[in-house]
């Protein structure tokens, strides 16, 4: 949808932002004279960031919705009273944020594209890699997200939940343990039971760490350890055994069943591989 201006906002003007300019430095009473006179004081905002920060609080406060675009570039030069150089610098700033995209060359100007966790996940992963964080750390967190999501997903977790896992396990069990994309079927249900549960920070977080955990199964599914029938078996036992507690809304037991199932399945996969780091299973 496109809106116009006058649709979404109150106008503003030049004392707009000298007013936002002045509340956003209001801490040398705070700092001292001595740091603010030293050249230490907090540095004005730009006008292009603070249109950017008006636009992006009309995203997160829903005004503006993914695939809506933003009004045309007269209507917002207008409305905030910038140039058009500051206003598209302000959109540039959006944009590398991921929160809009822009078509150059394109008459429908920028389209609002609100992001999930993959906008985190790549940044993250490349942290862990330059931290030289090991594959056991990323698993031992898994171990703290998931157990807390499962037992959120018993308590309040609704028919049309439960049955979407259902039917990714189906998925899973019909594919068979030669599929070659079990590591990220089987990723990808743990993904879910975390973003089913509601709980956006630990669904943020598990989407995070989603990419680095099914790259590292791949690799020990495909490279050094073929998941076996037996393995595999008992792997869509703890699976069904878990939708049966969620089910029941068992939360002490969803918990406590999730939590050993991903300590095993650690202990299985990290055996001589402990020491692996991030960066060597990410390519």
């Amino acid at each position: 949808m496109v809106y116009s201006v006058a649709e979404l906002t109150e106008p503003v003007g030049e004392q707009y932002w000298r007013e936002v300019v002045t509340r956003s430095t209001p801490l040398a009473p705070m700092i001292g004279a001595t740091a603010a006179n030293a050249g230490s004081a907090v540095r004005s905002p730009k006008t292009a960031e603070l249109v950017a920060g008006t636009l992006r609080r009309m995203v997160v406060d829903g005004k503006l919705k993914d695939g809506d675009f933003l009004p045309n570039e007269a209507e917002l030069m207008a409305h905030f009273g910038v140039s058009r150089p500051t206003l598209r610098e302000a959109v540039r700033v959006l944009e590398s944020e991921r929160l809009v995209e822009v078509r150059r060359g394109s008459r429908t100007g920028a389209r609002v594209r609100v992001p999930g966790p993959e906008i985190v996940a790549r940044p993250a992963g490349l942290l862990l890699e330059l931290s030289g964080a090991t594959i056991a750390d990323v698993m031992t967190a898994r171990s703290g997200i998931e157990p807390m999501a499962a037992r959120i997903l018993a308590e309040s977790g609704d028919e049309t939940a439960f049955t979407e896992l259902e039917t990714m396990l189906e998925g899973l069990i019909a594919a068979g343990s030669q599929s070659g994309h079990l590591a990220e079927a089987t990723g990808e249900f743990h993904r879910r039971v975390v973003e089913l549960s509601g709980n956006t920070t630990l669904s943020i977080i598990a989407g995070m760490l989603h990419e680095i955990t099914v790259r590292h199964n791949d690799f020990l599914f495909k490279e050094r350890r073929p998941v076996s029938k037996s393995d595999y078996d008992k792997l869509m036992r703890s699976y069904r055994r878990l939708m049966k507690l969620l089910r029941s809304g068992d939360a002490d037991a969803a918990e406590a069943h999730w939590r050993k199932h991903l300590d095993t399945a650690r202990e299985l996969m990290l055996t001589g591989l402990d020491t692996v780091r991030v960066r060597d299973v990410m390519g």
